[in-house]
């Protein structure tokens, strides 16, 4: 199977062969498997302080004719805190009572990492690159009439400012694709707006490059736009949300890498 090589004014300039990993099967099961996994290395251990509720005088007396005792004076019969004077205080410690320790609490030993097998996420990595060359997915989530998979040339790389970025996607038919997220995207309410996570923003064109270079700084201002290394591929990039068929733009040297060094076998 060969792509149409497309130059920075979206004019074909050539073809090249693209690499076994396409032919792969598609395998939804194990693409959201992969992106559960990779997703969860980014969760953030939680948990609360083990004193938490506990740190207090209170004590319950449970003998009859005790100091502070409770029995048969109209009372629960739960641990109180203590006043001077031998008098008995509050309710605390237990967890129903008024800032009282939490039965449950997170516990920051937990198990939040998800695990998998190296060859199922290879496969499901391979089965994303897959789907995001077929049409029919990828047209579900995307605006594109142009045949799959986008293949640049090694010019696109070199390009150090967003203007030209937004130049070369409008000329190879992207320009409503670009439009659609700018639309999409919205304000947030309450906490999250103040925690840095004010607008949601729906994901657009990945953009595989053979290497790190200055077009990661280019493009990483234009709204649901990703820039990755061939080798530094996963779901997360591949399938957001798990969802495969994602609108992907590599550029020549990228595929030839993907080839050549046999990736994600």
């Amino acid at each position: 199977m060969k792509a149409t090589v497309l130059d920075l004014q979206g004019k074909p300039t050539g073809e090249v062969e693209l690499p076994i990993q396409f032919n792969e099967e598609f395998r939804n099961d194990l693409i959201r498997r992969a992106f559960h996994a990779e997703a969860s290395l980014a969760y953030q251990p939680k948990g609360s302080d083990p004193r938490a509720g506990l740190k207090t005088t209170a004590e319950y007396y449970g003998r009859r004719h005790a100091w502070r005792q409770t029995i048969n004076t109209g009372r629960s019969r739960l641990p109180r805190e203590k006043i001077p004077g031998g008098r008995s205080g509050r309710v605390l410690r237990v967890p129903h009572a008024v800032k009282g320790r939490r039965a449950h609490p997170p516990k920051p030993e937990t198990k939040i990492i998800e695990q998998i097998n190296k060859k199922e996420k290879n496969k499901a990595i391979r089965s994303a690159l897959a789907s995001s060359a077929n049409t029919s997915l990828v047209s579900k989530k995307h605006l594109t009439t142009h045949s799959l998979p986008f293949v640049l040339t090694d010019d696109f790389e070199n390009l150090k400012k967003s203007k030209d970025v937004v130049k070369t996607l409008i000329a190879i038919g992207l320009g409503p694709e670009l439009q659609r997220v700018e639309k999409k995207a919205k304000r947030t309410s309450g906490m999250k707006r103040l925690r840095g996570r004010g607008k949601v923003v729906a994901r657009s064109v990945l953009i595989v490059t053979s290497k790190p270079s200055d077009l990661t700084k280019a493009a990483r201002n234009l709204a649901g736009v990703n820039v990755a290394s061939v080798d530094k591929l996963n779901a997360v990039l591949l399938a957001p949300g798990g969802v495969a068929g994602r609108l992907v733009l590599w550029t020549r040297s990228a595929v030839k890498k993907l080839g050549d060094e046999a990736l994600y076998y």
